[in-house]
């Protein structure tokens, strides 16, 4: 029997181009896997819909007749169909209240839920992931906030001409673009001020690896840890533009003055460690955030960090953080709110707590986009797709009606699927006490 599988169009905001699966890759597995594909129409996918037509695949408003639905991003509660297993980011597992009311509308409905960020592998790492793409759209709105907030102190540099990654016709371009601005760099110098210029990365997983790729367009030089803080200091025969990349062992330490520092005792009891990397933000110009947090992690810029740092009649090194991470005051504590591709930055003003958005004012600018991957959606696509397609057939070959225990899905997808059948499972019953909660607060209002 033909399994047929219903792409939904994006619309949770208009900035949203991405595809589960390009043309070519449904083409091919209606081919290899005997599958059906009806695709919504959609003004604003990065593939046309006449690239899908002319790939043999059906456009079709009603998906209906779909019993598996495939999209990126969460699905509008009142859209969602009883009894159909959808496949997106749903962004529940961490008890989003905001999606509460989606989470508990599958249920009712009687759906299954397959979340792509809990496909993992035995070792739990990540299958299917955007976290390199949303490095390369970040750093490349932290370097145009950042030219543009010298700019805003009379400091011109070549950074002033980056533009908004969306801008760009696609990666290769924005990257050949800086290359030729880092060109422009060399030749000419940064002002004698703000060089070196020195970039800070928290993480060094797959976020800051593209956060980075960009970054070295501008051909810089990197440095460790140590360097970054010996006596001697950062002077400007350091060159233009240094990078320097943190590690847990750098942002936090034991209490106990007597312990060492244990990556694996850290994540499991985080409450043991606190936060030492205010030490090192005095020398950073610009911070890349592109790490991973849970509040019961510690903070790296604290709001009372930044009320000192940013006193009156100080002159902070500091002058933009990329947040890539954009957990609303998460690890970044100042972080205080999201921002869209066109908008992407604000000022946050640490005596009052208040931010202005753009460039100008006394506190650091925040660079706080929470759907990078979106400025780049062609090459955001294609790898995701190229990804999927190794997963659609054993997708599509599930007993859907058939329970958890005796579901026949490889582990690396059973182990991501939250609710089955109008329930959660058992990896995710947790939730439950995330709904409870919701369900009360919804009562007292």
């Amino acid at each position: 029997m033909t399994v047929t599988i219903g792409i939904r169009r994006e619309d949770k905001n208009e900035w949203e181009r991405r595809v589960p699966f390009i043309p070519a890759d449904l083409a091919a597995l209606q081919s290899r896997c005997g599958l059906r594909f009806l695709v919504q129409p959609s003004p604003i996918r990065v593939f046309k819909d006449g690239e899908y037509a002319a790939s043999g695949v059906t456009l079709s408003e009603d998906l209906s007749s779909a019993p598996l639905i495939l999209a990126i991003k969460e699905i509008p509660t009142e859209l969602l169909l009883p009894g159909r297993v959808y496949v997106c980011f749903a962004h529940v597992a961490k008890g989003q209240a905001y999606n509460m009311p989606m989470l508990q509308r599958y249920l009712e409905l009687g759906c299954s839920l397959l979340d792509y960020e809990k496909i993992t592998d035995e070792s739990n790492r990540r299958l299917i992931f955007f976290g390199r793409h949303a490095g390369y759209a970040g750093m490349v709105e932290t370097l145009r906030c950042l030219g543009q907030r010298l700019a805003a102190k009379g400091l011109q540099t070549p950074l002033v001409h980056v533009r908004h990654a969306y801008a760009y016709k696609d990666l290769e371009n924005a990257k050949a673009h800086l290359s030729d601005l880092g060109k422009q760099i060399l030749r000419v110098g940064l002002p004698r001020e703000i060089r070196p210029m020195v970039f800070g990365f928290t993480g060094y997983g797959n976020v800051s690896h593209g956060a980075q790729e960009v970054l070295d367009c501008l051909r810089v030089r990197e440095i460790g840890v140590s360097a970054l803080r010996a006596e001697t200091g950062i002077t400007p025969e350091w060159g233009e533009i240094i990078k320097v990349v943190f590690r847990e062992e750098n942002t936090v330490q034991p209490l106990d003055p007597a312990a060492s520092f244990n990556l694996q005792e850290y994540y499991r009891n985080p409450e043991r460690y606190r936060s030492c990397f205010e030490a090192h933000l005095p020398h950073l110009d610009v911070l890349v955030n592109a790490i991973y947090w849970e509040e019961r992690y510690p903070r790296l810029v604290t709001r009372e960090w930044a009320r000192r740092a940013y006193a009156p009649e100080s002159n902070p090194r500091l002058k933009v953080i990329g947040d890539i991470s954009c957990d609303i005051e998460g690890s970044i504590e100042i972080t205080a709110k999201i921002t869209k591709p066109d908008n992407p930055c604000y000022v946050f003003e640490p005596a009052t707590g208040t931010v202005q958005d753009g460039v100008y004012g006394d506190g650091p600018v925040i660079m706080a986009v929470d759907n990078l991957p979106c400025e780049f959606p062609k090459e955001s696509s294609e790898y995701f797709s190229a990804v999927l397609r190794e997963m659609a057939c054993d997708l599509a070959a599930a007993d859907w009606s058939a329970g958890f225990d005796v579901l026949n899905l490889p582990p690396h997808l059973k182990k991501a699927l939250i609710v089955h059948r109008g329930a959660l499972t058992p990896a995710y019953r947790y939730l439950q006490e995330h709904l409870d909660r919701y369900e009360q607060s919804a009562g007292r209002q």
